[in-house]
């Protein structure tokens, strides 16, 4: 569409055009040149001016045809950006639809491609960093140390705000892992400081031999697989080690309590020792002292108990005859007869050296130890065999008591030694009763532990038969006496009868009081039948 300032250019053209024509008219008409060679020139004009142009369309043609082709190159690389970033494209009318020139329009869509480009390197960056922390927490976890992230690893195609997300998801949890590897490296560290402290190694060099990072107070630490396998393997075989140690101090804790007892250690002396011996029975947890299974403590304690075993083989016989001692003393009291001759045995042999010390200790220890568990068993039975033996005893004394002709005549304790008969006649009328309680209970407590009772080395039920028969004969020589004298009473009844007697004063007065001291005894002062 040609405009007014064109056509004025034309009309110019033409005027120009004429002038030239007409000055070359006169020039000719002048010189006197001929139509021939007047036509041939104007032909040589037109074929320049044609050829002028023609440049000059062709020229015009390749800008017009450059124009739509940045055109087309922009649009199309809009469409791109807008597609590789997940948005919706700029919608641009072809230049057919367009009222406006070619440069115009390419003007109007650069503001919109430089804006897109911009966006896209902005996206890209994004893309870069987020790339950029994936990869280098993958190699913290992986431990590779290689890092090089190039363009060509960014698609260029998939800028979009979904795979963006995508992958700030990927590195949050890629972030979350590394802080909980981050916690177990630390809660590793930490218990492998614990370890180190109580066995008395450096825990920051052994850190440095997993990996650097993790011998440094400060600074990042390593998180990688290999280095998670390895501390995990070096703790563990840290408590194993522990576990070995702490049931060599404890072993060695009890050989020292055991010595301090048999070779009645001074306090003073243990007390050196108390930090070894009241781990005891601890348990892993509870041993957290520094140094506490270290080799040089644990030698040291070693050091010890080498020492009071060389002074117990010196003090063995002695301790074996405080323990002989003890185990008589036990048998004293529980009654029971020990066996010394195998004792005194055993202590020539040890002077001989055909036995061990330590093994006659030991056999004694376990004789005290049955003895004292037996006791135990003996303890109620021995009270009610002592009451027994006690009441025997009141037996005994009440039936010498009873032969005394003078127990009645007035005296110094007289009224004390009538109350002690009394009583004793009351427990001696029980005393059937408790033998046969006791024997029943003595029964039943062999049925339960399967061996005899024995009393100062004596079967206890063949004393209470054996008692039982006594009491029995002197039941029967009681009765025997008691017939005797009613025989012989009869017998003088019948000679007063038959002879009759007279009595002088001195005589009728030593029968009223032989009368009257019977009067006094009581009923009771024979025994009773047994009731066996």
């Amino acid at each position: 569409m040609l405009t007014s300032k064109n056509n004025l250019l034309l009309s110019r053209l033409d005027t120009t055009c004429g002038s030239r024509l007409y000055e070359l008219q006169l020039i000719w008409d002048e010189v006197g040149v001929s139509d021939d060679e007047r036509e041939r020139i104007l032909l040589e004009i037109e074929q320049e001016c044609s050829e002028v142009f023609r440049k000059k369309v062709d020229h015009a043609n390749r800008s017009r045809a450059q124009l739509r082709q940045a055109i087309a190159d922009t649009e199309a690389e809009l469409a791109t950006i807008c597609s590789a970033m997940g948005e919706r494209p700029v919608h641009i009318r072809q230049s057919e639809q367009n009222s406006e020139s070619l440069k115009a329009e390419l003007r109007a869509i650069l503001p919109q491609i430089e804006e897109m480009r911009k966006r896209r390197t902005e996206r890209k960056n994004q893309f870069i960093e987020v790339l950029e922390n994936i990869q280098s927490i993958k190699n913290e976890i992986n431990r590779s140390d290689e890092f090089n992230l190039s363009d060509s690893a960014i698609d260029e195609a998939e800028l979009s705000m979904k795979k963006l997300e995508e992958l700030h998801k990927e590195l949050q949890g890629l972030q979350k892992e590394k802080s909980e590897r981050l916690k177990l490296v630390q809660d590793g560290l930490n218990s492998l400081y614990s370890l180190c402290v109580v066995l008395g190694f450096d825990s920051k060099k052994m850190g440095s031999e997993i990996h650097p990072s993790l011998g440094e107070t400060e600074g990042s630490k390593s998180i990688s697989n290999s280095t998670i396998d390895q501390l995990g393997t070096v703790i563990r075989k840290q408590r194993e080690l522990k576990l070995q140690r702490m049931q060599m101090l404890q072993d060695l804790a009890a050989s020292l309590l055991e010595l301090w007892n048999l070779m009645d250690t001074p306090t003073e002396e243990q007390h050196i020792f108390q930090k070894a011996t009241c781990k005891l029975a601890a348990s892993e947890d509870e041993i957290t002292e520094p140094d506490m299974l270290s080799l040089g403590y644990i030698n040291y304690v070693k050091a010890e108990v080498s020492r009071l075993e060389d002074l117990k083989a010196s003090k063995m016989k002695e301790l074996v005859l405080r323990k002989k001692a003890e185990l008589e003393v036990i048998c004293r009291k529980t009654r029971l007869i020990p066996d010394t001759d195998r004792v005194e045995i055993s202590i020539d042999a040890i002077e001989s050296g055909a036995i061990d010390a330590a093994c006659v200790l030991e056999q004694i220890e376990l004789q005290i130890a049955r003895v004292k568990e037996e006791a135990l068993s003996r303890k109620e039975m021995l009270e009610k065999v002592e009451k027994w033996k006690s009441a025997c005893e009141e037996e005994s004394w009440l039936e010498e008591y009873n032969m005394d002709n003078n127990r009645y005549n007035a005296g110094r304790g007289t009224h004390l030694t009538l109350k002690r008969a009394e009583k004793a006649r009351a427990l001696v009328n029980k005393l059937p009763a408790m033998a046969d309680t006791l024997a029943s209970k003595i029964i039943a407590w062999q049925n339960e532990n399967g061996i005899k009772f024995t009393y100062d080395g004596v079967f206890l039920l063949s004393m209470l038969e054996e008692y039982k028969v006594l009491r029995q004969e002197k039941e029967l020589e009681r009765k025997r006496q008691r017939d005797q004298k009613k025989l012989q009473g009869q017998l003088l009844a019948g000679q007063e009868t038959l002879y009759g007697s007279k009595s002088s004063p001195m005589k009728n007065k030593n029968g009223s009081q032989h009368a009257s001291r019977h009067a006094g005894e009581s009923p009771s002062s024979e025994y009773p039948p047994s009731s066996s």
